[in-house]
């Protein structure tokens, strides 16, 4: 089969090209702006495109199927070749759920924590040689390429983003996977470039649920208030399994699992968060057959997925972290997490204001008291970052009062900020920068040299 894809250069699009060459198929593909890692990886496999930009002559009928990414514009030159043709056309969730539809599937969705839950139940069935499809939106160590589609898998495990799935498909992506077996981690409001009011966004959680194959099966945290006025409210035809937070104990700054029969277990992983996702990650594969003391086993040496929690340096009194936390209660979960595990130490957290939703003036209400757990708390946001979103502007008080921290302080300038943390004495300090951007090109790897 050949395929081409029309935006390429996207974190799954570039990653589900991948699989497909890796499969045999032919794969070819267009994007107006391709960044790394995807470049690279693309280059990697011979599937970088010779020329940036769309070129319709590149549509022909020698090519089976259309995959079309989000980035793409309605009026995008190949897709309409592509109608003109009447060639087929996929989002990826589409046909992500074609390649997938005689598996078992299990779609993790949640405002935040989904990738963490996929990536353990990935780590674990991979340390217990179950075969498996899969697809997960950030790097994990092991790991060449973050979708799998094999033809002999009889399990799926997907990450359900609720974003759109195309330009010309508004449905959020986890509505088109149909699972059998569902996680939800909770539901904090995001996205409101596309889902206006907060009902509207829950409502697309409440969709997902009632997509569940009959026979199969809701896991879902009993700790979201949000999440279980939704489930309390609606009669799912599914099996509804709740969960909380795995039993554990901190000790001299390390965490241990806590079993039913009241063995301890070492983890890397910590914050309360992070083991609500594990207990998640512990239900779904009990539901494939894998028991807890083999669960316990293979958990014990998983690291966390890229930026989510990612030790960055340390030494013997001083830790730096990154973490893709950006909502009010990612900010919530990580500078509570960190402060929990190393209560004796000073937590300094950085965030960046970088996405449509924290830079909406309304919206940036909903962080209030969201960083209270950080010792020192500074936030940075790019003018520039603003006027490339078409949004009105914001003002450095605007984000004091919204964040209503005393100790905070906000910045323009990742320069000046860079400064700060430089001329900071980090004996007995931690450092945790969270973004789903960069704070406009700054080094950690160089930052962590300096301060670690």
């Amino acid at each position: 089969m050949h395929y081409h894809f029309i935006a390429i250069g996207g974190s799954a699009m570039h990653n589900l090209a991948i699989a497909l060459h890796l499969k045999g198929e032919t794969v070819t593909g267009s994007d107006d702006e391709i960044f790394n890692p995807s470049k690279e990886r693309l280059s990697q496999y011979g599937l970088l495109p010779e020329e940036i930009g769309w070129n319709p002559k590149l549509i022909n009928l020698k090519i089976d199927a259309i995959i079309l990414g989000m980035h793409a514009r309605i009026d995008n030159p190949e897709l309409i070749k592509s109608k003109e043709l009447k060639i087929p056309i996929f989002s990826y969730p589409e046909f992500i759920y074609e390649q997938t539809k005689n598996q078992l599937r299990v779609v993790i969705g949640g405002s935040h924590g989904k990738t963490s839950i996929t990536s353990m139940i990935l780590h674990v069935l991979t340390k217990q040689n179950i075969h498996h499809n899969y697809m997960v939106g950030a790097q994990l160590e092991g790991f060449d390429c973050m979708v799998k589609l094999s033809n002999d898998s009889k399990i799926a495990v997907i990450e359900g983003d609720e974003y759109l799935s195309s330009p010309i498909d508004r449905r959020p992506k986890f509505h088109l996977y149909k699972p059998n077996v569902a996680v939800i981690s909770g539901i904090a409001w995001d996205h409101i470039n596309v889902f206006p009011t907060f009902e509207n966004y829950v409502e697309q959680f409440q969709i997902f649920a009632e997509s569940i194959n009959q026979g199969g099966s809701l896991i879902f945290c009993n700790e979201d208030v949000e999440l279980n006025k939704m489930v309390s409210k609606n009669s799912f035809a599914c099996e509804l399994i709740p969960y909380e937070t795995h039993h554990h104990q901190i000790e001299n700054n390390s965490t241990y699992l806590i079993s039913e029969k009241g063995e301890k277990y070492s983890v890397d992983v910590f914050g309360n968060h992070n083991l609500q996702n594990l207990k998640a990650a512990q239900l779904v594969c009990q539901k494939l057959g894998i028991s807890s003391s083999r669960f316990y086993e293979s958990i014990s040496d998983f690291k966390g997925a890229s930026k989510r929690m990612e030790l960055v340096a340390k030494n013997n009194y001083s830790s730096f972290y990154k973490d893709f936390a950006h909502s009010p209660s990612k900010l919530k979960a990580t500078t509570s997490a960190l402060k929990n595990q190393f209560s004796e130490r000073t937590l300094v957290a950085c965030m960046e204001l970088h996405t449509f939703s924290s830079l909406n003036i309304e919206f940036l209400k909903l962080y209030r008291n969201s960083m209270k757990d950080a010792d020192v708390a500074f936030v940075y946001f790019n003018q520039e970052t603003i006027k490339h979103k078409r949004l009105d502007n914001i003002t450095e008080e605007d984000v004091f009062t919204s964040f209503a921290t005393p100790n905070l302080k906000v910045y323009t300038s990742s320069k000046n900020l860079e400064q700060d943390l430089l001329s900071r004495n980090w004996k007995n300090c931690n450092l945790i920068m969270m973004s789903s951007g960069n704070f406009n090109g700054l080094d950690f790897q160089l930052l962590a040299s300096k301060i670690i």
